[in-house]
């Protein structure tokens, strides 16, 4: 098997922490909310193994990764651009690019804008969407009682103060939330999640449950990793991805009718509360015209939000199949 190589690289001004496993071309990692490269400890010796090089990096503000300290820091076009300061640090012209939740926006927009980098992309549970036609905090529900989480992210200080109170907790009940463990997820608008609405006198996590077992997918060391993780971090980093939503909204208007012209791929968990907003099947449906080299969309049955946690056998063969599959062309 071969070793994993841990370093701190110098990217797009910052410094950021990657693991990577593995030679020949390039496969690049991105993780989301609330996680870190161990997200992907079982893809990278798979993809290893496979002939593959595999690199997983803390994205900026999470885990041994710089957290700038302006909010604006965490624009989308950042982003994008850590992840092409990755190929430079690593020597790499191109790479495949697969990204979970706030990671799979950071790969559709890679290969939206930087095709002549990432040549093919693979996203988990976040489909290539339209831009809406007016900004996304405008269209987030809020009542007298409650607000849509992406809303009650936006200010600065609430949600940190309440997940650094207890991170083992916090960690635990969302990753327990928006994983298939949680059960089936029904489209039903009279009902609001509890990861969907919160209240604006309770906060998040009190309405989410605590697991009444151990998750399979998830082993106390992993918890302990992630644990550590954000006790250095901080959960800011990863928070200012959706305090910038609305300026990315207006970087990507000022785009004429992007299309995605690399070869790509959606996978997303039957489970995952993402499939239960109104209106998500019809987005996924529409991907095509946005996406013209759309391979495949896979729903793995039972499966939450965590794909790469969750499935990681399923998942690790879907790249590999998908990666060799754009080396044949």
């Amino acid at each position: 098997m071969p070793a994993t190589d841990e370093r701190k690289i110098r990217t797009n001004g910052i410094d950021m922490h990657i693991v990577q496993q593995g030679e020949g071309p390039m496969i690049l990692l991105c993780h989301g909310f609330p996680e870190t490269s161990h997200s992907w400890r079982h893809q990278l010796p798979a993809l290893a193994q496979a002939g593959f090089r595999a690199v997983a990096p803390d994205m900026r503000g999470y885990g041994q990764t710089d957290s700038p300290a302006a909010v604006a820091a965490f624009g989308i076009q950042h982003l994008v651009a850590d992840m092409v300061g990755v190929l430079d640090a690593l020597g790499e012209s191109q790479a495949i690019i697969v990204g979970s939740d706030w990671g799979a926006t950071v790969a559709w927009q890679a290969a939206l804008t930087r095709p002549d980098r990432f040549r093919g992309v693979m996203a988990l549970g976040v489909p290539m969407m339209a831009s809406p036609p007016v900004p996304p905090t405008q269209l987030f529900p809020q009542t007298a009682d409650a607000l849509l989480y992406t809303l009650y992210f936006q200010a600065e200080g609430p949600a940190e103060t309440e997940f650094q109170r207890d991170i083992r907790q916090a960690l635990l009940k969302i990753l327990f939330w928006a994983s298939g463990d949680a059960g089936p997820r029904a489209i039903d608008t009279t009902i609001p999640s509890p990861f969907s609405m919160v209240s604006r006198s309770q906060g998040l996590l009190a309405a989410l449950p605590i697991p009444s077992k151990r998750l399979a997918w998830l082993e106390q060391e992993d918890l302990d990793t992630y644990t550590q993780a954000f006790a250095h971090s901080g959960f800011r980093g990863g928070l200012n991805y959706y305090r910038n939503l609305d300026a990315n909204w207006a970087l990507e208007r000022s785009r004429d009718d992007p299309k995605i012209e690399v070869p790509a791929a959606f996978i997303a968990g039957e489970r995952d509360p993402g499939l239960s907003i109104p209106g998500m099947q019809e987005i996924i449906a529409a991907m095509p015209a946005l996406v013209p080299r759309l391979q495949s969309t896979a729903i793995i049955p039972d499966c939450g939000h965590w794909v790469s946690q969750e499935r990681p056998e399923e998942l690790s063969s879907a790249i590999i199949e998908f990666a060799s599959r754009i080396d044949r062309l």
